[in-house]
């Protein structure tokens, strides 16, 4: 059984740092892109960040965070991490890990999008505010 499991989210104040954490199990992470979406209150879930099991690069979804949040894979510890500094208030969503699963590696390759998304985490809330 696939499961993503998400961890760190929290309360920050604008400015601050969060780290997530995302523990894959039922299946070898190396084998597949990992990445990131989230979804603010009333809004559309959009992809954040992924990276590719083919070369491992990282590819970022929007330009407000590519300077800010660096994601990185730990294929041994089969957990995945996404590490967001200078915190605005809107990046405030719930975040999930997912992956393509079966679908295909397609990180760097085709838009990072909810469709072609095999698994997804519960997801973990991260609130910027003073």
């Amino acid at each position: 059984q696939v499961q993503l499991v998400e961890s760190g989210g929290g309360l920050v104040q604008p400015g601050g740092s969060l780290g997530l954490s995302c523990v894959v199990s039922g299946f070898n992470m190396s084998r597949y892109d990992i990445g990131w979406f989230r979804q603010a209150p009333g809004k559309e879930r959009e992809g954040v960040s992924c990276i590719s099991r083919r070369d491992g690069s990282t590819h970022y979804a929007a330009d407000s965070v590519k300077s800010r949040f660096t994601i990185s894979r730990d294929n041994a510890k089969n957990t995945a991490y996404l590490q967001m500094n200078t915190l605005k208030a809107e990046d405030t969503a719930v975040y999930y890990c997912a992956t393509p699963g079966s679908y295909g590696s397609v990180c760097g390759v085709e838009r990072w999008d909810v469709s072609g998304v095999e698994y997804w985490g519960k997801g973990t809330l991260v609130t910027v505010s003073s």
